[in-house]
């Protein structure tokens, strides 16, 4: 049977890499993939380069849509995937998350009925001014078959009308939905040791293992509010100077110039001139686990990172007002915080002299991807 997988970012690529991997290992006889990416972000990182270091399929079609507004990007994106679903009639489309790039893949699919695979379904912030709210929301309605990463994502599935009802074809009419662990956590656990193998980047900085903490900021509402990238680079300057607390930091060029444009000279020399404060280019995905592994503590604004630290262990300060990870937050092993700067340094006070930190298996037994593509020749095959 064929599938076609869309991928639209640098993220989507590396969940994506689970499935194909399982594919390769156990089901190369019943499954034929063909990798479709959108080019929704252009990522420098996305060379041969990349697809080496991780050992994982190049995407066969790239569209190249690159950046644009919501509906300009999405509307490409749909009349290319309908082209390419129309040409290739594959008896399955398998989507990741809520970007533009799965909604776009879901509307081209839904319209002309072929079935949609939805991986990380369920996932709500209940903030529909998230764009990515939007995206899944809609995503899920539309779809077969839906992986839920988590039990709370299969309990807001339930909740928003959908059964776990078992016959022997589901369609979009009478989908089925998983709870099967996260794709994410099997890749944790395969590149953790490729990490190992390949990374020298705490060695390079000079870094001591379990003795900095982790931080990322990206997020939109973030960077571009000069008033919340004050209160969280203040913390930072707090923690580094007060605390004596060496932080990372693997910024994005967008961010560097937010903070010569937004923080006021005193923050923005206070931040430059803290030898505490190791501000970095964006880092590899192996090198950015060998950071996770070997840190102590993470300050993240990314839904990818919280999780990447639950699963190394490492408890997770989140830097937004909701996370669609409760249950990250509910076994105490990350705290919401915003942009509160008050709250970010009680945060880290309190994990700093926690001890026995709880770390549940949430997401699965590391072989969701086979679950998934079980289910998918289950239904499909």
């Amino acid at each position: 049977m064929k599938i076609i997988t869309i991928i639209g970012a640098r993220p989507q690529i590396i969940k994506a890499a689970a499935l194909s991997r399982a594919i390769a290992n156990h089901f190369s006889n019943k499954i034929n993939e063909l990798i479709v990416h959108t080019g929704q972000h252009y990522d420098q990182n996305m060379s041969e380069v990349f697809f080496d270091e991780l050992r994982i399929p190049k995407p066969s079609i790239n569209l190249n849509i690159g950046s644009g507004s919501h509906g300009k990007q999405t509307a490409l994106m749909i009349e290319q995937l309908e082209a390419i679903l129309i040409e290739e009639k594959p008896e399955a489309l398998v989507v990741y998350g809520d970007t533009n790039s799965t909604l776009a893949a879901t509307i081209a699919a839904a319209k002309i009925h072929v079935p949609i695979v939805h991986i990380e379904a369920g996932l709500r912030s209940f903030n529909k001014k998230m764009p990515e709210e939007i995206n899944r929301i809609m995503c899920d309605h539309a779809s077969t078959l839906l992986f839920s990463p988590t039990e709370s994502g299969y309990q807001n599935l339930l909740n928003e009308g959908f059964k776990p009802t078992e016959i022997e074809k589901h369609t979009s009419d009478n989908p089925a939905i998983f709870h099967c662990g996260d794709v994410m956590y099997d890749n944790s656990l395969h590149f953790a040791s490729l990490s190992e193998q390949q990374s020298t980047l705490i060695k390079d900085l000079g870094l001591q293992k379990n003795a900095f903490i982790l931080s990322t900021v990206h997020r939109n509402d973030n960077t571009d509010n000069p008033k919340a990238l004050a209160s969280i680079f203040e913390s930072f300057v707090d923690i580094a100077k007060n605390g004596n607390e060496t932080i990372v930091l693997p910024l994005h060029p967008r961010t560097k110039k937010m903070l010569d444009k937004s923080l006021s000279p005193k923050l923005l020399e206070a931040v430059n001139y803290n030898e505490n404060i190791r501000i970095i280019d964006p880092v590899s995905f192996l090198d950015m686990i060998a950071l996770e592994i070997h840190c102590k503590m993470v300050i993240t604004d990314s839904g990818g990172v919280q999780k990447e630290a639950f699963f190394f262990k490492k408890p997770c300060i989140i830097l937004r007002p909701e996370t669609e990870w409760v249950e990250l937050v509910e076994c105490g092993a990350a705290k919401i915080v915003g942009t509160n700067k008050t709250l970010i340094l009680e945060a880290f006070s309190n994990f700093s002299a926690a001890k026995n930190l709880s770390f549940p298996p949430l997401f699965g037994d590391g072989d969701a991807s086979r679950f998934i593509c079980e289910q998918i020749i289950k239904n499909f095959g």
